[in-house]
């Protein structure tokens, strides 16, 4: 069976414009990470221990079936299409995942999961949906799924994640390393809120969505760069313990990156 690759991504910045329904509204920069990403396909159940009724995900994952986010997208999916033809795929295959991307890292890896199998299921069923109806899809599974959708090697995010603008530029490589703190995405949101709440404003976030991710990244700190970054060492005091000079910040974290030195 085909193989899907599902990429990594990394913040070049984060910063928070405001809020919308109890959610923090973004302005980031996303790059898609070439070197990394987890490999997914269908597997017959034939050929593996499974009931033909349960949806059954074969991978090193830490969550409960119904957790995962590919079973979030299987079920927002079909919500959206009522599609027969998907629920019979889901009783005869089972989803295969090679994980590569680490888990609560900052890098989306659940999120480019969810995404890559919404596009597995719209190729592999002909269902025929277009690329902006897979993001209205993925944004009921989370907020950075539709920037994985659209598979832009860079673009700016902004509300909650629901508006991706491909950018125009090289792509960079780029070095990362991943501590082992399982960090909450809800957590440092709710201490920024509490601790450090200074949204920026509207010419700020044109000014950074025009500057390239080179400019940005030689232009600020880690901690200027991702205004989540403050917050989760608060949190997770460790964090200190694993950061080194000229790298930056990665979402809500653990992971830090910097461009490759060529």
């Amino acid at each position: 069976m085909k193989k899907y690759k599902a990429y990594a991504k990394v913040n070049i910045f984060l910063k928070i414009t405001g809020k919308r329904n109890g959610y923090h509204e973004i302005v980031s920069r996303f790059m898609k990470v070439n070197d990394l990403y987890d490999e997914l396909s269908f597997v017959s159940k034939q050929n593996i221990q499974a009931k033909a009724n349960e949806f059954k995900i074969i991978g090193a994952f830490d969550c409960d079936t119904k957790q995962n986010t590919i079973y979030k997208a299987y079920v927002a999916l079909k919500e959206a299409t009522s599609s027969v033809a998907l629920e019979k795929l889901m009783q005869t295959y089972a989803v295969a995942v090679k994980k590569h991307i680490p888990a609560f890292a900052g890098l989306g890896g659940g999120s480019s999961d969810a995404a890559t199998y919404l596009k597995m299921c719209n190729e592999v069923l002909h269902l025929g949906l277009s690329l902006n109806e897979l993001a209205q899809i993925g944004l009921h599974v989370g907020a950075d799924v539709p920037f994985f959708i659209y598979g832009y090697e860079s673009a700016n995010v902004s509300g909650i994640g629901e508006v991706v603008e491909a950018f125009e530029e090289t792509p960079l490589s780029f070095d990362i390393y991943t501590p082992k703190l399982q960090i909450s995405t809800p957590k440092v949101y709710k201490a920024y809120r509490e601790n450090f709440y200074s949204p920026i404003d509207g010419f700020q976030a044109q000014s950074l969505k025009k500057k390239s991710s080179e400019e940005i990244l030689q232009e600020l700190d880690a901690k200027e760069a991702n205004d989540l970054f403050a917050p989760a060492l608060q949190e997770y005091t460790d964090l200190e313990k694993h950061y080194k000079d000229g790298y930056f910040f990665s979402g809500s974290g653990s992971s830090f990156f910097r461009v490759k030195k060529s």
